[in-house]
């Protein structure tokens, strides 16, 4: 099977590491224009630096995409620069530095903060490319969401399971929303991965007794990597998934 992305146009948010830096490289590294969106400046220009030092240049933009303003700016912009907008991967969020807590000692301020970078975030950005990919009849929107989506958070963060729920929702909604004009809709749902400073802190907070109950609770028995996620990004915004709209993958080595 391969996977070509010529002459599109691909903006990916929370690029500065992780799954969003691997997920914008195997773009730009298969043909397709790209903008790499985070808010994260530093990490950001270290994204671009990997991109061009494996040949395959990409642009970048710092975005809080909680900003809806921001957000439609960029799209506005990108589409006066480029034309078109024929994928766009809602990859930002995370816990935004909040640990698990009993759900009385959650200040309202908290709650809104992972729920306006993970939901909030994916709605904008998806409200903003809808017009241009309406425009085309064409377009691949793909959310990357979490195992807590579909179960329970490992943090125990409440706001963090219930935003990666509602983005699985919104998955379905916009599916059935945006299919008549050949826009498609889906869902990764990662299981643990160390990706990031928040997913390495995660890992060693669980000592050495925690890692290996987790590792031994994954049927393949071993941690996943941000290619095995980007693998299935790039499954859903290939011409190979042009039938399959609404759905949620969960790449976690088996659970």
């Amino acid at each position: 099977m391969q996977i070509r992305f010529d002459g599109r146009t691909a903006i990916v948010t929370g690029a500065a590491h992780g799954f969003g830096r691997g997920i914008a490289l195997n773009f730009a590294n298969l043909g397709a224009r790209v903008i790499a969106c985070d808010v994260l400046e530093t990490e950001l220009d270290e994204t671009a630096r990997l991109a061009k030092e494996q040949g395959t240049p990409l642009e970048v933009r710092v975005l809080d995409v909680s900003d809806r303003a921001a957000v439609h700016a960029m799209i506005a912009e990108t589409l006066r620069d480029h034309g078109r907008i024929d994928i766009l991967v809602n990859n930002a969020g995370g816990v935004m530095g909040q640990v698990g807590r009993p759900l009385e000692d959650v200040s309202d301020a908290d709650w809104r903060a992972i729920l306006a970078v993970n939901l909030d975030g994916a709605f904008y950005c998806s409200q903003a490319v809808a017009p241009a990919m309406k425009a085309k009849r064409y377009g691949r929107i793909v959310n990357i969401s979490s195992g807590a989506g579909l179960g329970i958070s490992l943090t125990g963060i409440q706001a963090y399971a219930s935003a990666k729920a509602g983005q699985i929702g919104l998955t379905r909604q916009l599916a059935h929303e945006l299919g008549p004009w050949g826009i498609t809709v889906n869902n990764v749902a990662p299981g643990f991965v160390r990706s990031n400073p928040t997913t390495e802190k995660q890992w060693e907070a669980y000592g050495s007794e925690g890692q290996r109950k987790l590792v031994e609770n994954i049927a393949l028995k071993r941690l996943g990597s941000p290619q095995d996620i980007a693998n299935g990004v790039l499954f859903f915004a290939s011409e190979h998934a042009g039938w399959i709209t609404g759905q949620t993958l969960s790449i976690d080595g088996g659970r």
